[in-house]
């Protein structure tokens, strides 16, 4: 250490506890950070964001989604097939 760093007055884990708990440091380019005044206004747009990718992805899902034709019902003419392929068998 150099002589000039003096550490008398230094207080052992100071930040400690703040360390401990984490941090999120993002560096923003600076035709960004022109944008955006301040921390909050950066956060309030990146939860919009998040919101319409959720909404997004949701509307996605729902529109992918197809019934389980093994779970739907017959419709009756195809039931009214079987039957009649049945009896006829039946009757031999």
């Amino acid at each position: 250490m150099r002589p000039e760093y003096d550490f008398s007055n230094a207080v052992r884990g100071k930040y400690y506890e703040r360390y401990r708990q984490g941090t999120n440091v993002v560096l923003l380019d600076p035709d960004v950070a022109d944008v955006f005044p301040n921390a909050t206004a950066v956060n309030d747009a990146l939860r919009m964001l998040v919101a319409v990718a959720d909404a997004k992805a949701f509307r996605r899902q729902e529109r992918t989604k197809q019934p389980n034709k093994a779970q739907q019902p017959k419709s009756r003419s195809h039931r009214k097939d079987a039957k009649a392929t049945t009896s006829r068998a039946a009757r031999g």
